[in-house]
């Protein structure tokens, strides 16, 4: 058979005995190879068939149960307390979710700040910053002040952040020097030297609405700065 094989290759095609010989052990792995996946068909069709039919099987098995214990109820009220710790389930998880300790606006650093949506290292920093050269705040508006913080973003922080009027530095108005009070991010060097010279030319301040009698300086300016003044 083979012989008759390789003459009929040589005489119609031109093979070699060694292409023969080639192209016959060939044959069977395309034999193989066309018929494997009509087998492997066959067999996922089969195993599909059998799974429904123990579908079927188990579908017909809870319908007789149903129906035995509609009678009595007693299927949908299984069916109703199962629905109700399902739900409860649930109620419970989200009643549950975790919250983050508050800590006070005072003693967070530019690190636990930038919890806060919007509130990146650059923006924590200013505002840390800024808190300190302030000498705390006494009003959370005073956040507004921190360059680059938008007012969204300012009324944000104390939803992450309880929070407490707190100054914990005061400057010595008769005691400063135009560089002290002018570190203050609410007083400018022109009205530090000015504060500076009237103390000089008048003595001593005895209130710190003695101010208010350098002319240039408003009384909307003084209630800004008054809490972080001090007579000694």
């Amino acid at each position: 058979m083979k012989k008759k094989l390789r003459y009929f290759f040589k005489e119609y095609f031109g093979f070699t005995q060694r292409e023969s010989n080639g192209f016959l052990l060939v044959i069977p792995v395309l034999l193989v190879l066309a018929f494997v996946p009509k087998a492997v068909q066959w067999y996922q069709h089969k195993a599909a068939t059998e799974q429904y039919q123990r579908y079927l099987t188990q579908a017909d098995s809870l319908l007789s149960v149903m129906e035995r214990d509609s009678s009595s109820g007693m299927f949908f009220q299984v069916a109703d307390r199962q629905l109700k710790l399902d739900t409860g389930r649930w109620e419970e998880y989200q009643r549950k979710k975790p919250v983050l300790n508050k800590m006070d606006f005072a003693e967070a650093d530019s690190v636990v700040l930038q919890v806060v949506p919007g509130i990146g290292p650059t923006l924590a920093a200013r505002i840390v910053k800024f808190r300190e050269r302030l000498g705390g705040l006494h009003r959370q508006e005073q956040l507004l002040d921190v360059y680059g913080l938008k007012v969204d973003v300012a009324k944000r922080v104390f939803e992450y952040f309880t929070f407490t009027p707190s100054i914990d530095r005061q400057l010595s108005l008769n005691a400063a020097e135009p560089q002290d009070l002018a570190a203050h991010p609410y007083i400018r060097y022109g009205e530090a030297k000015v504060i500076v010279a009237y103390r000089d030319q008048h003595g001593k301040y005895k209130q710190v609405d003695d101010l208010l009698q350098i002319k240039i300086l408003s009384k909307d300016w003084l209630d800004r700065v008054r809490p972080y003044l001090l007579l000694d």
